[in-house]
C-alpha cells in the first residue's frame, strides 16, 4: 500500500513564490513597509517574504522556525 504525504505548502504559495521571485530578478523586489523598505538582497528573503505574504493571507504555510 502506498502512502500519500499531506502537504507541507498549499499549491497557490508556490505560485507566490514565483511572483517573489520574479520581482526579485528583475529588481523592483522590496523588504519593509509601504514599500519604502530598501531593496531585497538575496533569493532567501525573497522565499521569506513570499511566505510570510503568504501566511498574513491565512494560506497553509508552515510555522517560521523558532
Amino acid at each position: 500500500m502506498v502512502q500519500r504525504r499531506k502537504r507541507k505548502y498549499s499549491p497557490s504559495v508556490s505560485l507566490d513564490v514565483e511572483r517573489e521571485m520574479r520581482r526579485y530578478k528583475r529588481g523592483t523586489a522590496k523588504s519593509g513597509k509601504g514599500g519604502r523598505g530598501g531593496k531585497v538582497q538575496s533569493r532567501k528573503q525573497a522565499i521569506a517574504i513570499a511566505l510570510s505574504e503568504a501566511r498574513k493571507e491565512g494560506k497553509k504555510v508552515p510555522k517560521k522556525p523558532a
